[in-house]
């Protein structure tokens, strides 16, 4: 995206504040890049994201941080880089579901580059070009322009040669730094067999290999392939091989200059990826690490699933842009700092999200206002260029886009009447979006005219209920009528209806009078404002749903009949869905939490070994209690089980099973036990011990 210089604005350091206001979180963190490097002439912001699948919304965050870092650097009149790597040079880790439905074969492809993988979808030359042009072509709609690397072309061309030789040289080294983030204790023998780089086998085209030996300068190993080929590697003339990620990442801001890059918080915990290459790139590549933001995940109201590009059950940029302006969706990235949560809507919450929206939207066109510094940094971020926003109420464009079938020239009518004249260039895109919205996620909120008069519900009215509908038919025919004099009749209605009207229950008479008029004529208790709606459509388009002054037809009790039907198949789909929700809910709380986190050291303190049963027998005065003689593989221990309902010593008997051999002893019905058995529990299905296979010999170690 080109931005305009003139929007630059002196940055004062003393004071924390960019031209006297409050700053965005992007400009703290341009602030503190400038204040690190200030004479730098270009500054690098970098994102990269593998494609493993469709880019999803998680994923998206990598980029929009960064971005919004580029824009205030801009903003703070320096020259920047948007950097963005295809990280396609990746192993093939995973077929996505929705991929194997359609290419099961890819499960052979496991372990070759992205780039040498097929398109599953025949369109490209390859799966990584399939889903970078899907990323590309959403980006674009955001109007974010950025400088693309692809590790394909960078790794293969021989541009990363010298540094891969210069970690092969230093291997040891940083098998150290490493091992340092480790917790279990590292052999000499792990050491001296490390490689940080990986080998995509010339026969096979697998990373499936193993470096045997290399020489003293590192330039060239022995390999060996689980394809059977072995063979002789040149690092300084042979390209197809990648430098583990720990290594690769911190190489890559040392060669593109990176001054900033954020990481999902997976890579930002302590030890974590960001820990360990800042550490590599000073003391193996002799860089500076850029600075780093770790975010949060993104989460998602409306619709289940695990977030994930190479599960293929993900929502990408070009899904919610269904639904949400792009605009929309930058704010929504930009108002939120990083390192906080924060949910795309697929329910009735999005319309809140539009309102806060468009009320911020208002304050930035105006210029002033409550809030205004703060407000002005989220909004700068999501402008898009050669495009304008207008702020054309979603909730109203809900509300009566299904009553005029979604027809713009009909709405642009409906808010001229109701007083908010806005035109149809101002609400096409929302109008577009609300009905997708309407008919994909929330088809509960379409109000839509019913095609036959709701004899049935009519016939549940008691008789002043039936004439209030009456004389709402009877004022709106006749006409000659304005919004405030619609709006002042129809709150009176229930008082002449009823000569016995109580002024005590006005509001609840009121209230239940609207439920029945929209009942009648969109087959649900609720909808827009009573008095808009029937100002905003056209009366003859309703009059006949409050007219009940002739028997029902044929052709309506047909209608009915139908209408019901279908009610109660999607009542019925819905009961199956809320059943079966609870169900999953009733199964999650029956599972135990996970346990309080301990420390691989903490682990190797429990010591579980194979045993085998040699004897087994009932203990006396005990129902449930089995003796069991083992053999732990040095000696014979014996250990007390309450598995009597659903084992009998004869099932036992020379099986194999697992023993925590290291537990400190207790007696059972006065028999000592030396260990528990491993085994699953549950009412479902009683006690089941984990058996072992019998060429596993007895003493050997479980991790």
């Amino acid at each position: 995206m080109k931005i305009d210089s003139t929007l630059a604005l002196k940055t004062d350091f003393s004071t924390g504040k960019v031209g006297g206001r409050r700053m965005h979180w992007s400009e703290k963190i341009a602030k503190d890049i400038i204040k690190r490097s200030p004479d730098k002439e270009e500054y690098v912001c970098a994102a990269g994201i593998s494609p493993s699948g469709s880019i999803h919304i998680g994923n998206f965050r990598d980029i929009a941080t960064s971005y919004f870092v580029y824009k205030a650097l801009i903003k703070q009149g320096k020259k920047a880089r948007l950097l963005f790597s295809w990280d396609e040079f990746d192993r093939f880790r995973k077929v996505p579901v929705n991929v194997k439905e359609i290419a099961p074969e890819l499960e052979n492809e496991i372990g070759k580059p992205y780039v040498d993988v097929k398109d599953p979808y025949g369109c490209c030359s390859s799966y990584a070009e399939h889903f970078e042009k899907e990323f590309e072509a959403s980006l674009s709609r955001f109007g974010v322009e950025v400088d693309f690397r692809r590790q394909s072309e960078n790794y293969r061309s021989g541009k990363y040669a010298k540094y891969i030789i210069q970690a092969v040289q230093k291997r040891k080294e940083i098998f150290d730094i490493l091992d340092k983030f480790r917790q279990q204790v590292a052999t000499e023998e792990e050491r001296e067999a490390y490689y940080p780089v990986s080998i995509y086998c010339p026969v096979c085209g697998k990373d499936e290999t193993t470096i045997i030996s290399s020489s003293e300068d590192g330039v060239t190993c022995e390999y060996t392939c689980k394809c059977g080929h072995k063979g002789t590697w040149d690092f300084s003339k042979d390209f197809n091989c990648k430098l583990a990620w720990k290594i690769d990442w911190p190489m890559r801001w040392m060669i593109e200059g990176v001054d900033f890059e954020p990481g999902g918080k997976d890579h930002a915990s302590p030890g974590g990826s960001y820990d360990t290459s800042k550490i590599i790139a000073k003391k193996i590549f002799g860089a500076q690490a850029p600075m780093f933001k770790g975010y949060e995940f993104v989460g998602i109201k409306g619709t289940t699933g695990k977030m994930s590009g190479s599960t293929g059950l993900n929502l990408t940029p070009d899904t919610l842009l269904k639904i949400y302006q792009p605009e929309m969706i930058l704010w929504l990235y930009s108002k939120s700092e990083p390192n906080k949560a924060f949910d795309f809507c697929f329910d009735d919450e999005i319309l809140r999200q539009y309102f806060e929206f468009d009320k911020m939207l208002k304050v930035y066109q105006a210029g002033k206002g409550k809030n205004y510094d703060y407000i002005e940094g989220i909004m700068h971020n999501c402008m898009i260029e050669g495009r304008e926003i207008h702020p054309v109420p979603m909730q109203q464009i809900v509300n009566f886009g299904s009553v005029v079938d979604f027809n713009a020239d009909m709405l642009e009518t409906v808010f001229e009447k109701i007083g908010t004249p806005y035109k149809k260039e101002e609400f096409a895109e929302r109008l577009e979006l609300a009905k997708y919205w309407l008919e994909k996620c929330s088809p509960e909120n379409m109000n839509t005219l019913l095609g036959y008069r709701n004899w049935d519900f009519y016939s549940t009215l008691n008789e002043v209920e039936k004439k209030e509908i009456e004389l709402l038919h009877d004022f709106i025919a006749k006409g000659e009528y304005d919004l405030d004099a619609l709006n002042s009749f129809i709150y009176t209605i229930p008082r002449e209806a009823d000569p016995d009207f109580q002024e005590e229950n006005k509001k609840a008479a009121q209230a239940q009078f609207f439920k029945n008029a929209y009942n009648l004529m969109i087959g649900k208790a609720a909808g827009p404002r009573l008095y808009l709606f029937l100002f905003a459509v056209e009366p003859q388009r309703y009059l006949g749903l409050l007219d009940f002054s002739t028997p029902q037809t044929e052709e309506e009790k047909v209608l009915a009949a139908e209408a019901k039907a279908e009610a109660e198949r999607k009542a019925a789909e819905e009961e199956a869905r809320r059943k079966a929700a609870e169900e999953e809910e009733a199964r999650r709380n029956a599972i135990a939490p996970i346990k309080e986190e301990i420390t691989i050291d903490a682990f190797d303190k429990v010591d579980m070994r194979v045993c085998k049963v040699i004897n087994c027998e009932v203990v006396k005065n005990a129902k449930k209690l089995l003796k069991l003689t083992l053999f732990d593989g040095l000696d014979e221990r014996i250990i007390v089980s309450s598995i009597r309902d659903d084992y009998t010593p004869e099932e036992l008997i020379g099986r194999k099973i697992i023993v925590i051999a290291n537990l400190k002893p207790v007696k059972f019905a006065g028999v000592k036990s030396n260990g528990m058995l491993i085994a699953a529990s549950g009412d479902d299905f009683g006690c089941k011990i984990i058996f072992v296979d019998d060429c596993v010999p007895e003493g050997t170690a479980i991790h």
